[in-house]
């Protein structure tokens, strides 16, 4: 579950009109309880205090609470109906455990040190699952899981949307240690990091904006799982591809669910929602893995994401084009009856794409252009 930020931050219309495009900052910093204190970076904005929930935002969900029983809950799977990473892998009980893992050897050997950087930043990811279920649990819209009991509809929810992602996560693992073809160490060591790094994502805590969030999110993993099925098939490797289609499709789903709240929100508060909207766009979708650090890279996102780029996983065009079908499901153009703040947003929003196209193609000319750079997680082969 992740993004790449490529595009320039836009001004909301209540901001000068002399105020320049300000340009998309990546980590330079890496953000670990390993280091001191200093090495983090300032909060944004809208988290620098503490932000808290207005009554009115706890009561829209509170209200929500048997249409998300409903609507949502329905969207995952019974654990006997769903697909495990064993399905996928070899049976380490047969007798023909080695055979197998040779024949998995010998597929990947011809996939390019590309492909293998793509799956490692997306496994590394999706295993800092932990951060982001501790995240969802705290929200008091969410009925404040803390402990993990609560029989909630939205606990019921974040619990088994958890569930289901983290076999995400176990499958790439496991497939790229059998590989052979990537330090495990390194992954490992990243992935330790990551953790322990936190989450950065921009907007605090209102759940307006983490609904915008995760819908944003899930749809940007499906579509970077889904080119990736795409690559391994053409490199021969029709199990990989089999593999990250199946992810692909599992962020579908999850994506279906959380953009069929923000359209429930929509039509509860159109206003907040639309607010939150274009709130969100201005700051910029940041992504889950920007903290991604593997003791040697200060850069390592940046690097990654210019790797997706380059390989046509996620680029600036499918930024633009998440964002114009978000829109298009909410519905968001016809909205009536909103305040002029509102009404800011909505012009905001709706304008937002052919803005970013103007400078799409110098954000996919600089990806392009970047060198090739060491990677500790293929024994530091450039990419």
């Amino acid at each position: 579950m992740f993004t790449l930020q490529l595009l320039p931050l836009l001004p909301l219309p209540s901001q000068t009109k002399t105020s320049r495009f300000s340009k998309v900052s990546m980590p330079t910093t890496f953000y670990s309880v390993s280091k001191d204190a200093e090495c983090r970076r300032k909060p944004s904005s809208l988290q620098a205090s503490k932000v808290e929930v207005s009554p009115e935002k706890i009561e829209t969900f509170q209200s929500m609470e048997s249409w998300a029983r409903e609507n949502i809950l329905p969207i995952l799977k019974p654990v006997e109906k769903s697909w495990q990473p064993q399905d996928f892998l070899p049976d380490p009980i047969s007798d023909g455990f080695l055979e197998q893992v040779k024949e998995l050897r010998e597929r990947t050997k011809e996939i390019p040190d590309e492909l293998f950087v793509i799956l490692a930043g997306s496994m590394i990811t999706e295993e800092a699952l932990p951060t982001y279920q501790s995240h969802l649990s705290s929200m008091e819209t969410f009925q404040d899981d803390e402990t993990g009991l609560n029989k909630k509809a939205w606990a019921i929810w974040n619990k088994g949307w958890t569930a289901e992602e983290n076999r995400h996560g176990d499958l790439l693992n496991k497939y790229l240690y059998l590989s052979g073809r990537v330090d495990a160490k390194q992954l490992e060591k990243t992935i330790q990091h990551l953790i322990g790094s936190g989450m950065d994502t921009g907007f605090g805590r209102n759940p307006y904006h983490l609904l915008i969030y995760t819908s944003y999110q899930e749809r940007a993993t499906f579509v970077c799982h889904a080119n990736t099925a795409k690559l391994a098939m053409q490199r021969g490797d029709k199990t990989l591809a089999l593999i990250c289609g199946t992810i692909a499709a599992d962020e579908k789903r999850h994506e279906t669910a959380y953009s069929r709240i923000v359209g429930k929100v929509f039509e509860v508060d159109p206003d907040g929602m639309m607010i939150a909207f274009a709130k969100m766009m201005k700051i910029n979708i940041k992504m889950p893995g920007n903290l991604m650090y593997d003791g040697h890279d200060l850069n390592l996102f940046q690097h990654f994401s210019n790797v997706t780029s380059r390989n046509g996983i996620y680029t600036a065009q499918d930024y633009i084009q998440i964002l114009e079908h978000l829109v298009k499901i909410w519905n968001v153009e016809k909205l009536i009856g909103l305040s002029s703040e509102g009404q800011a947003a909505q012009d905001y929003v709706c304008g937002l794409p052919q803005k970013l196209r103007k400078i799409e193609e110098r954000a996919q000319t600089r990806a392009k252009k970047a060198p090739k750079v060491p990677f500790s997680w293929i024994c530091q082969r450039e990419v």
